[in-house]
C-alpha cells in the first residue's frame, strides 16, 4: 500500500520507538497513551499496533538479520521452553554442554551472553582498566571502543587498507609499539561494515607477532556465511591455548536477535577473568533452549547462507552493472561507495520503504545495505535506481 511521507516516516518513528531505539521521551509517551486509554492500560495501544503494522512493511537492511526467521524447530524449542518463563534458575537445555561439544573443548571454556555486546562489554570490563588500551581497525565494529570510552580507556585505530581489509601487519607494528599499554586486541571476522575477512594466514601472523600476554578477541558473528577459502574459524587457537576469545553470536544466521544470545569460546584462564563481570541471569531460558536446537540444525544454516549468497551476489552485480562500486563481502551485507554523504541518502531510501544502514565514519560515502529476502532486494533495488539515476565507473569488482 502506497505510504504518504509523513506517515511512513512517522510510523517508522514510532515502530522504532516501540522497539527501543528512539528517544526515551517518546517510549514515555507511548507507555503513557496506552495507560490512559479506554479500558485501562491494554496490551497494545493502537497507536503502537499501526505502527507495528506499519514496521512489517518496511524492507529493513540496516541490522544484518537474518530475514527468514528461525526454522520451525527452533520456535518449537522455544515455544516448549515457556513452561519456565516464571522461573530464574530453570533447565536451559544443556546450552553450554552443546556449545562445548559444537566445537570440541570443554565446558569450562565457553561463557554465554546476552549476544556478543555483553562479551564485548565485559571484556573491556576485564582487560581494559586503568586505561589500558584497544587495538582494532578503523572502521569495525565499534561497540568495544564505545566500551573502552566509557572506562576511561581508548582505541588504537589502525585504519583499513585500499582493499578495505584490516591492515593486520599495522596491528602488529601499533602492539609492540604500546605493548604496556595494550589491554586487548580486537578483530572482527568478517569485519563488520565492510564485508571483508582476514585470512587464516594473517590470524596466524598477528598471533604469532605480537606478545603472548595480550589477549586477542576474535569476533566471528558473520562466520557462517563465509565460503572463502583462505578463511578458516579461530577456534582452533583456543584448543592450542592461545590468549585467544572467539565471540559466536545466535543473531545472525540462526535469526535469534530479538532473543539477545552469544557466546564465548576461550581458555579456562581468560573464561574465568571474563565470569565476574558478567550479570546475573543474564539470559533466557527461550533464547537457550532455541539455540540448542539450532546448533544442531544444519540443513537450515546450509540453506539461508545458500539463499543469502545467491540474493547478495545478485544485487550487487546489478548495482556494478550500473557503475558503482561495491565492496565484496563474505557476510550477509555489503557497501556501496554511493559518491556522497550517507546520511541524507538514508532518508531518501527511507521515504521509499526501506531502511538502510547508518554511516560508519571514516567511510562517510559507503552505504551499508543488509541482504534481505529477494523481494526485500526488489524494494531496494527500485529505490537504488530513483536515487541514484546516473551511473558512475567501478572500482572494486
Amino acid at each position: 500500500m502506497p505510504l504518504s511521507r509523513r506517515r511512513f516516516v512517522g510510523g517508522f518513528a514510532a515502530a522504532l520507538t516501540y522497539l527501543g531505539v528512539a528517544p526515551e521521551g517518546d517510549l514515555l509517551a507511548f507507555g503513557q497513551s496506552a495507560a490512559s486509554a479506554p479500558g485501562g492500560a491494554p496490551y497494545l495501544s493502537d497507536k503502537i499496533k499501526k505502527a507495528m503494522a506499519e514496521y512489517d512493511g518496511y524492507a529493513k537492511l540496516s541490522n544484518n538479520e537474518n530475514p527468514y526467521g528461525p526454522p520451525e524447530s527452533v520456535m518449537k524449542a522455544m515455544t516448549d521452553a515457556f513452561k519456565y518463563a516464571n522461573r530464574y534458575g530453570a533447565p536451559d537445555g544443556g546450552i553450554v554442554d552443546a556449545i562445548a561439544a559444537h566445537h570440541g573443548v570443554k565446558t569450562e571454556n565457553v561463557l554465554i551472553g546476552e549476544g556478543s555486546s555483553e562479551l564485548l562489554d565485559i571484556s573491556d570490563a576485564a582487560f581494559t582498566r586503568g586505561g589500558r588500551k584497544v587495538v582494532g581497525a578503523d572502521p569495525t565494529y565499534a561497540t568495544i571502543f564505545q566500551y573502552a570510552a566509557g572506562t576511561n580507556s581508548e582505541g588504537i585505530l589502525i585504519p583499513l587498507r585500499a582493499d578495505y581489509t584490516q591492515d593486520i601487519p599495522a596491528m602488529i607494528r601499533a602492539v609492540k609499539t604500546n605493548y604496556r599499554d595494550i589491554g586487548l586486541v580486537y578483530l572482527c571476522n568478517p569485519n563488520n561494515p565492510t564485508g571483508r575477512i582476514v585470512p587464516k594466514d594473517e590470524i596466524k601472523l598477528l598471533l604469532e607477532s605480537i606478545p603472548g600476554d595480550i589477549p586477542v578477541f576474535i569476533d566471528e558473528a558473520y562466520h557462517h556465511y563465509v565460503d572463502d577459502p583462505n578463511y578458516e574459524p579461530s577456534t582452533k587457537y583456543v584448543i592450542e591455548g592461545r590468549k585467544v576469545i572467539v565471540a559466536r553470536t545466535f543473531s545472525k544466521i540462526a535469526a535469534l536477535a530479538g532473543m539477545r544470545l552469544g557466546y564465548a569460546v576461550a581458555p579456562k584462564e581468560l573464561i574465568d577473568q571474563l565470569k565476574p563481570f558478567v550479570m546475573t541471569y543474564n539470559t533466557n531460558h527461550l533464547a537457550k533452549h532455541g539455540a540448542v536446537v539450532a546448533l544442531k540444525d544444519t540443513a537450515n544454516e546450509v540453506k539461508v547462507k545458500l539463499l543469502n549468497k545467491q540474493v547478495r551476489d545478485g544485487v550487487t552485480a546489478e548495482i556494478r552493472a550500473m557503475g558503482y562500486e561495491v565492496i565484496p563481502s563474505q557476510a550477509n551485507f555489503f557497501m556501496v561507495n554511493i559518491k556522497k554523504d550517507v546520511t541524507p541518502v538514508a532518508d531518501e531510501f527511507l521515504k521509499r520503504g526501506v531502511v538502510v544502514g547508518r554511516k560508519f565514519p571514516p567511510m562517510n560515502e559507503f552505504m551499508r545495505v543488509s541482504v534481505g529476502t529477494q523481494p526485500e532486494m526488489d524494494v531496494f533495488m527500485k529505490a537504488f535506481k530513483e536515487v541514484f539515476p546516473v551511473a558512475r565507473q567501478s572500482k572494486v569488482g
